[in-house]
């Protein structure tokens, strides 16, 4: 048999044609990109609730996601619900399904939200591409800072809401203006935000560790110096550094090792 025959008589095969008519009727995960590209205004983030469906009452989505927000950083995302949201605007869970199709959708905005905050005006005077990295980092990580339990929602989410891309196109836009070629701009942007998330997500996330730098260092001392040498000449620097001062120094080796790549 021809292989065209057989590629016909594959597409009329009613098994096949079900699974893709589920795969087609299956909506995008909210946050993903697809998601975003289905919402009506894809400029701002009231506009999942432009429209009222259904003949319901409307809500002013602006303040319902920072409502969200406030409640994810007093509770945490694993606490939050849409009942607490609710009674936190004095209305019901059936108003919020009128504007959102469940906790899904409200932390993806919230997580936008959380990426509009991010402080970038000081991009408009950076001097060099180098200055413009570390302004972003300090900005991302300052407001991540403020928010720490949206931390696995930046983590889960892709960050492609207006408010992410926007951020995204005046760093990039920075980057390219100081002389990065438009592969090394894309690449630097991306390890700066890895840099970021992971160490603001170690220090400062829900499942972060307290400090136990007193601990480690008695820890360390009672240590065979025989089995330790090196452990032991490092011990003082490895529990006394501050936090601030040890994202600093992980951010200046990242910028200075991207200069060795720069043209």
């Amino acid at each position: 048999m021809a292989a065209g025959s057989r590629d016909a008589q594959d597409g009329d095969d009613p098994a096949q044609r079900e699974r893709a008519q589920r795969m087609a009727a299956t909506p995008p995960p909210p946050g993903s990109p697809a998601w975003w590209a289905t919402r009506p205004n894809p400029t701002a983030p009231a506009a999942a609730s432009a429209e009222p469906r259904r003949g319901r009452p409307s809500l002013d989505t602006a303040h319902i996601v920072g409502t969200a927000l406030r409640l994810v950083d007093e509770h945490g995302t694993q606490a939050f619900s849409l009942r607490m949201l609710a009674d936190a605007l004095n209305s019901g869970t059936a108003t919020l399904y009128r504007h959102f199709d469940g906790k899904d959708e409200i932390m993806a905005y919230v997580v936008d939200r959380v990426l509009g905050e991010v402080d970038l005006d000081a991009l408009t005077s950076s001097s060099d591409w180098r200055e413009a990295l570390t302004v972003t980092a300090h900005g991302f990580h300052d407001t991540l800072r403020r928010h720490p339990n949206t931390l696995p929602l930046l983590m889960a989410y892709v960050p492609v809401g207006p408010h992410g891309l926007a951020q995204r196109e005046r760093v990039l836009a920075a980057l390219l203006n100081h002389g990065l070629p438009a592969d090394l701009a894309a690449r630097a942007f991306t390890a700066v935000a890895h840099y970021v998330i992971g160490f603001t997500a170690q220090q400062y996330g829900p499942g972060a560790a307290p400090d136990h730098g007193t601990e480690l260092a008695a820890f360390y001392g009672g240590l065979d110096p025989a089995a330790y040498p090196a452990l032991l000449q490092a011990a003082r620097t490895l529990t006394s550094v501050a936090v601030d001062e040890e994202f600093e120094f992980g951010l200046t080796l990242l910028v200075r090792g991207l200069a060795h790549l720069a043209p």
